[in-house]
């Protein structure tokens, strides 16, 4: 049994039965085919920043990526593995002059996890620069084009209520061309922001995604005018509103300076993290009627869990 708590940025969930590193694509897409070809569906994590691992014994196999090579052409044309770390890519272009990638500065995951939650900020998404993505499913691997993927916000088609059997091994991406020091600036620009807002730490970075409905918008008091232009609804907005901000169950924490990120500030169990996102869930629920979906993924076996607030889906 290897503990979940090093495998995760919550640093918190239970024990996982067999838990192997691999750092080379080719080591990924060998011994996820092989499972599934043995009729078994690993965990493929990659810096685990993105998941809620529950508390009890992981079943499935965990294949921890840290497959991180990249291949680049002078057309801004990238084939990258899934397990490099999304800001590593980001410095990696800019040093090139390829841009499209500023927004990942402060973004703490691999590129597999942020093409798997469609990651972005500062109005860009990692699926404007996916051409294409080299995916194992069925114990077989080929290359698919960028709209296998089902890009939406903050969601793919691997984030589903019945996704496919798959992992993405590597990435082809285009960027465009800017200028080197145009590309430092917007980065150092959005990375000040972040240092503002995001808590130090051990978190999953923003917990819930942001609600997006232009004319709900309109109806929620102490929105800024870009946020009803947008029809964008934060997340964090929405929980400070319910006098969240702050609060704290145990070792979990929401932060008291960007109220959509969990912390673990004490030996969290997954549970008290868990309930923690219920409670802000079932007060926004009664105060705005909206339901926030989740943006960290809950891993593993949840069966036994059971909610102090009925269904709040």
């Amino acid at each position: 049994m290897v503990s979940l708590r090093p495998f995760n940025t919550l640093r918190t969930g239970g024990m996982a039965c067999d838990i192997e590193v691999v750092r080379q694509a080719g080591d990924l897409i060998e011994r996820v085919s092989r499972y599934q070809e043995a009729g078994e569906q690993p965990v493929v994590l990659g810096w685990g920043s993105n998941v809620l691992p529950a508390d009890g014994i992981l079943e499935r196999p965990v294949v921890v990526n840290r497959a991180a090579a990249t291949e680049w052409s002078t057309s801004g044309e990238v084939v990258a593995d899934s397990g490099v770390g999304f800001q590593d890519l980001f410095l990696a272009a800019a040093q090139r002059g390829w841009g499209g990638l500023e927004f990942a500065v402060g973004i703490p995951g691999t590129l597999g996890g942020a093409l798997v939650s469609n990651a972005g900020a500062y109005r860009s998404n990692i699926s404007e620069v996916v051409v294409a993505v080299e995916v194992v499913e069925n114990g077989r691997c080929d290359w698919r084009p960028a709209s296998w993927m089902q890009f939406r916000y903050r969601d793919s088609v691997l984030r589903g209520t019945a996704p496919p059997h798959a992992i993405v091994a590597r990435v082809r991406m285009q960027l465009p061309a800017r200028e080197p020091a145009d590309i430092y600036n917007d980065a150092r620009e959005f990375q000040r922001q972040r240092i503002g807002k995001q808590p130090p730490p051990a978190s999953a970075g923003s917990f819930f995604k942001s609600v997006v409905d232009l004319g709900l918008a309109q109806t929620i008091p102490g929105l800024t005018a870009g946020m009803r232009e947008s029809g964008v609804i934060p997340a964090g907005f929405l929980i400070e509103a319910v006098g969240l901000k702050g609060h704290r169950l145990g070792g979990a924490c929401l932060s008291p300076r960007h109220a959509n990120f969990m912390l673990n500030v004490g030996g969290a169990s997954a549970t008290e993290i868990r309930r923690l996102a219920e409670l802000a869930k079932h007060r926004v629920i009664e105060r705005f009627g909206i339901t926030m979906e989740e943006e960290v993924l809950y891993l593993g076996d949840w069966s036994a869990y059971q909610s102090e607030f009925g269904d709040t889906r």
